[in-house]
Protein backbone atom coordinates (compact mmCIF):
# COMPACT_ATOMS: atom_id res chain seq x y z
CA UNK A 1 0.00 0.00 0.00
CA UNK A 2 0.85 3.32 -0.92
CA UNK A 3 1.73 6.19 1.75
CA UNK A 4 -1.04 7.95 0.36
CA UNK A 5 -2.89 5.37 0.33
CA UNK A 6 -2.04 4.88 4.32
CA UNK A 7 -2.95 8.72 5.08
CA UNK A 8 -6.50 8.47 3.65
CA UNK A 9 -7.19 5.73 5.65
CA UNK A 10 -6.22 6.78 8.81
CA UNK A 11 -8.00 10.35 7.54
CA UNK A 12 -11.07 8.50 7.04
CA UNK A 13 -10.57 6.58 10.04
CA UNK A 14 -10.93 9.32 12.17
CA UNK A 15 -13.66 11.20 10.47
CA UNK A 16 -17.54 11.26 12.07
CA UNK A 17 -20.17 8.57 9.89
CA UNK A 18 -21.47 11.64 8.08
CA UNK A 19 -18.15 13.11 6.98
CA UNK A 20 -17.06 9.47 5.29
CA UNK A 21 -20.00 9.36 3.63
CA UNK A 22 -19.50 12.91 2.08
CA UNK A 23 -15.70 12.01 1.48
CA UNK A 24 -16.53 8.54 -0.25
CA UNK A 25 -19.45 10.61 -2.32
CA UNK A 26 -16.48 12.73 -3.62
CA UNK A 27 -14.18 9.81 -4.16
CA UNK A 28 -16.56 8.32 -6.21
CA UNK A 29 -17.47 11.55 -8.41
CA UNK A 30 -13.72 12.25 -8.98
CA UNK A 31 -13.58 8.83 -10.45
CA UNK A 32 -16.39 9.22 -12.32
CA UNK A 33 -15.20 12.52 -14.02
CA UNK A 34 -11.78 11.01 -14.36
CA UNK A 35 -13.33 8.12 -16.23
CA UNK A 36 -15.76 10.87 -18.43
CA UNK A 37 -12.66 12.71 -19.12
CA UNK A 38 -10.99 10.01 -20.46
CA UNK A 39 -13.55 8.70 -22.87
CA UNK A 40 -13.89 12.27 -24.51
CA UNK A 41 -10.39 12.16 -25.21
CA UNK A 42 -9.73 11.97 -28.53
CA UNK A 43 -7.52 9.13 -29.72
CA UNK A 44 -3.55 9.25 -28.72
CA UNK A 45 -3.01 7.19 -31.68
CA UNK A 46 -3.30 8.39 -35.42
CA UNK A 47 -6.61 6.68 -37.06
CA UNK A 48 -5.25 5.90 -40.64
CA UNK A 49 -7.49 6.97 -43.42
CA UNK A 50 -5.94 5.98 -46.94
CA UNK A 51 -5.17 8.44 -49.24
CA UNK A 52 -7.82 8.29 -52.29
CA UNK A 53 -5.90 8.51 -55.86
CA UNK A 54 -7.88 12.01 -56.56
CA UNK A 55 -7.91 14.41 -53.57
CA UNK A 56 -8.41 17.78 -53.55
CA UNK A 57 -6.27 20.49 -50.83
CA UNK A 58 -9.33 20.61 -48.90
CA UNK A 59 -10.51 17.10 -48.65
CA UNK A 60 -6.48 16.05 -47.71
CA UNK A 61 -6.91 18.80 -44.83
CA UNK A 62 -10.08 17.78 -43.45
CA UNK A 63 -8.64 13.45 -43.89
CA UNK A 64 -5.48 14.99 -41.98
CA UNK A 65 -7.08 16.77 -39.70
CA UNK A 66 -9.34 13.81 -38.60
CA UNK A 67 -6.38 10.91 -38.83
CA UNK A 68 -4.98 12.96 -36.14
CA UNK A 69 -7.43 14.00 -33.91
CA UNK A 70 -4.97 14.75 -30.83
CA UNK A 71 -3.45 17.31 -32.94
CA UNK A 72 -4.47 21.34 -32.02
CA UNK A 73 -5.39 22.33 -35.34
CA UNK A 74 -4.74 26.21 -34.02
CA UNK A 75 -1.42 25.67 -33.52
CA UNK A 76 -1.00 24.10 -37.37
CA UNK A 77 -3.38 26.65 -39.28
CA UNK A 78 -0.64 28.88 -40.43
CA UNK A 79 1.52 26.19 -41.84
CA UNK A 80 -1.52 24.75 -43.47
CA UNK A 81 -2.79 27.93 -45.02
CA UNK A 82 0.34 28.88 -46.39
CA UNK A 83 0.42 25.41 -47.87
CA UNK A 84 -3.00 26.13 -49.18
CA UNK A 85 -1.91 29.77 -50.82
CA UNK A 86 1.05 27.76 -52.46
CA UNK A 87 -1.73 25.66 -54.37
CA UNK A 88 -4.01 28.14 -55.36
CA UNK A 89 -1.82 31.48 -55.37
CA UNK A 90 1.00 30.15 -56.86
CA UNK A 91 -0.09 26.86 -59.10
CA UNK A 92 1.56 24.02 -56.91
CA UNK A 93 -0.13 20.55 -57.83
CA UNK A 94 -2.41 19.46 -55.45
CA UNK A 95 -0.54 16.18 -54.91
CA UNK A 96 2.52 17.87 -54.26
CA UNK A 97 1.14 20.04 -51.72
CA UNK A 98 -0.47 16.93 -50.24
CA UNK A 99 2.82 15.51 -49.65
CA UNK A 100 3.90 18.51 -47.66
CA UNK A 101 0.48 18.62 -45.49
CA UNK A 102 0.91 14.84 -44.61
CA UNK A 103 4.72 15.57 -43.45
CA UNK A 104 3.66 18.45 -41.75
CA UNK A 105 1.21 16.71 -39.70
CA UNK A 106 3.59 13.93 -39.70
CA UNK A 107 6.22 16.33 -37.66
CA UNK A 108 3.15 17.59 -35.77
CA UNK A 109 2.20 14.56 -34.58
CA UNK A 110 6.17 13.38 -33.48
CA UNK A 111 6.36 16.43 -31.73
CA UNK A 112 2.92 15.91 -30.14
CA UNK A 113 4.05 12.09 -28.67
CA UNK A 114 7.36 13.54 -28.09
CA UNK A 115 6.00 15.92 -25.43
CA UNK A 116 3.04 13.28 -24.08
CA UNK A 117 6.14 10.86 -23.87
CA UNK A 118 7.89 13.89 -21.41
CA UNK A 119 4.72 14.25 -19.60
CA UNK A 120 4.65 10.90 -18.78
CA UNK A 121 7.80 10.55 -17.56
CA UNK A 122 8.07 13.91 -15.74
CA UNK A 123 4.33 12.60 -13.84
CA UNK A 124 6.79 9.10 -12.83
CA UNK A 125 9.59 11.08 -11.95
CA UNK A 126 7.88 13.44 -9.47
CA UNK A 127 6.98 11.64 -5.87
CA UNK A 128 4.62 13.08 -3.43
CA UNK A 129 5.66 12.10 -0.17
CA UNK A 130 4.49 14.31 2.79
CA UNK A 131 5.54 13.71 6.23
CA UNK A 132 3.15 11.53 8.35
Amino acid sequence: MTPDARRLIRFFSDLPDEDKKTLLAFAEFLANRSEAVERNRPSPVPIPIPRPETETVIGAIRRLASTYPMLNKAEMLNETSSLMGEHVLHGQSAPEIIDKLEAAFERHYRDFSSKADDDRDEGQAVTTETPS
